[in-house]
């Protein structure tokens, strides 16, 4: 199995930046699949991004495409996910999770095998 530790939540102003990372232990990284998930209070958890193994497939939900940059390296076993041009709506705790999918990756959190503990992300107006 593989731990994930997520790190680089902030509180930043709209418009703002902010990179999220995601670092794994136990065994090799490339062997799953990674997406970012996020909850806001009252709310459902919700896809924000995914990625391949190897990295050469990227998937993003409609209301981060063009913002969110999601990546890996796992010569660093590390996934990230930059976050650029922040709204008051990406407000939630954002959560990286982990997946030995094989191809592709998967984009319903009911898919993922692991999960970090999750990031607070907070965009002031």
């Amino acid at each position: 199995q593989v731990q994930l530790v997520e790190s680089g939540g902030g509180l930043v102003q709209a418009g703002g930046s902010l990179r999220l990372s995601c670092a794994a232990s136990g065994r090799t990284f490339s062997l799953y699949a990674g997406g970012w998930f996020r909850q806001a209070p009252g709310k459902e958890r919700e896809f924000v991004a995914a990625i391949s193994r190897s990295g050469d497939m990227t998937y993003y939900a409609d209301s981060v495409k063009g913002r969110f940059i999601i990546s890996r390296d796992n010569t660093k076993n590390a996934g990230y996910l930059q976050m650029n041009g922040l709204k008051p709506e990406d407000t939630a705790v954002y959560y990286c999770a982990a997946d030995p999918k094989l191809y592709g990756a998967p984009t319903e959190a009911q898919e993922y095998l692991y999960w970090g503990q999750g990031t607070q992300v907070t965009v002031s107006s």
